[in-house]
């Protein structure tokens, strides 16, 4: 006689989708940028994303090994925080700085915490921002394209957030030495190696949305809230809102940071408060800050938030009612 009922323990929900399935996606998704930072910095953005690379999946063997761990470098979510963060750095940094930063983002942030989706912060993001505080002058030596990174003497000149940065009222036609919104799509100018070319990260992101591997929510509401805000900060100057809009590291942060799994909230509302949070806060270090860039500090400061959206997002199941309430029904009924 067949079976008609299956007992069985949750989840019941089946899918086909694994972890190291969803991680190669995000590792497709990446290579047009990639490819676009080798065109831009030469063989040596190669080696430097292979450092990155490489030491977070030698440190992710090593940690799980010495915390007798079973061994996880098969999902390949090392492999990913290694290539978000060498997108994160100039092609110029010392190779020694870049292990640094993924022996934190591996070791420190991740495994330290109980490994994959157990960390409360990006580990990618939060070993830039400590080599941004830690070695501040490597991590802000930027290099125009086509110039060799391996050689002392390339002509270095600055990002055009930091340019932006002296923007009054919006109106960018009088400032010197930016680049035309064709080289800011394109990906003609200074900044990080995976940042600066937003044709390349569009596709990429294109390739995730098809796929269904990320939710538009956070990304286009943490853009969209950045071009509200820059539409009004730059009296209603479009220029002004493309340039800040294509500048920085926002669409590498929107589409390939900010919707981590694991540091982002799981709800449908949350994840549009989480965007919106993310592009206040970029907006807000962006025009009143001392820094021109603020997509990290942001999507860090989110993720710290995401437990407290998702206690305020998350549907209450059918007939729960409040403790508060009822014990004041206890109360009443005993009167």
């Amino acid at each position: 006689m067949a079976k008609k009922l299956t007992v069985s323990a949750s989840p019941h929900v089946r899918s086909s989708e694994t972890s190291t399935g969803i991680m190669l996606d995000v590792i497709i998704s990446l290579v047009p940028a990639l490819v676009m930072a080798c065109v831009y910095f030469g063989t040596r953005a190669l080696a430097l994303t292979a450092v990155c690379v490489g030491t977070a999946v030698l440190s992710e063997w090593l940690a799980r090994k010495v915390m007798k761990r079973n061994n996880t470098i098969g999902d390949l979510s090392a492999v990913v925080t290694g290539l978000i963060l060498a997108f994160n750095l100039p092609a110029t940094l010392p190779f020694w700085m870049a292990a640094i930063g993924s022996v934190i983002a591996i070791v420190v942030v991740k495994q330290m915490f109980g490994g994959i989706g157990q960390n409360f912060v990006n580990p990618a993001i939060t070993a830039r921002i400590i080599l941004m505080m830690s070695f501040p002058a490597a991590m802000a030596k930027w290099i125009l394209p086509m110039e060799s990174a391996w050689s002392p003497d390339a002509v270095t000149g600055a990002t055009p957030m930091a340019t932006l940065a002296n923007v009054t009222g919006g109106d960018v036609s009088a400032v010197e030495g930016l680049p035309t919104l064709t080289q800011m799509l394109l990906g003609m100018h200074g900044g990080s190696m995976g940042e600066v070319c937003t044709v390349a990260l569009l596709a990429g992101a294109l390739y995730l949305l098809l796929r269904r591997v990320i939710s538009p929510a956070i990304p286009f509401s943490f853009i969209g809230t950045v071009a509200v805000c820059m539409l009004f900060a730059g009296k209603f100057n479009l220029s002004f809102v493309a340039y800040e809009l294509l500048g920085g590291g926002l669409m590498l942060g929107a589409f390939f940071m900010a919707t981590d799994y694991t540091t982002s909230p799981l709800t449908r509302n949350g994840r549009i408060i989480f965007g919106i949070g993310c592009g206040l806060i970029t907006s807000v270090i962006r025009l009143f800050g001392s820094l021109p860039e603020g997509v990290s500090f942001s999507i860090i400061l989110m993720n710290i938030l995401v437990p407290h959206i998702e206690r305020l997002t998350t549907a209450k199941p059918f007939g729960f009612v409040k403790e508060k309430k009822e014990k004041k029904e206890k109360e009443a009924a005993k009167a």
